[in-house]
């Protein structure tokens, strides 16, 4: 089998700013959720019960490829009492 000696960084520039912009901004915003539901003690199950969601949603939450509403990123900062996101 051959393979192709293309540097990493190379085939990282051909991807488009906004498009590896909105990769760290969901990853930030699922490594958030999942930070906040520990400090909390709630596993995937209990934090969906506690928001009347299902489980295989929050599981979409935390794989950094969900896009949030404004609705729902409004509901889970005041489900936790803190901000999701900071606009600035």
């Amino acid at each position: 089998m051959r393979t192709a000696n293309i540097p990493l960084q190379e085939i990282f520039n051909e991807i488009p700013r906004e498009k590896r912009e909105e990769t760290r901004l969901s990853f930030a915003i699922s490594n958030r959720l999942d930070m906040l539901m520990r400090e909390r003690g709630l596993n995937k199950k209990q934090f969906a019960e506690a928001i009347g969601k299902r489980p295989n949603e929050i599981t979409r939450w935390l794989s950094g490829e969900h896009n949030f509403t404004i609705a729902t990123l409004a509901m889970l900062s005041s489900f936790f009492g803190q901000p999701i996101i900071t606009v600035q």
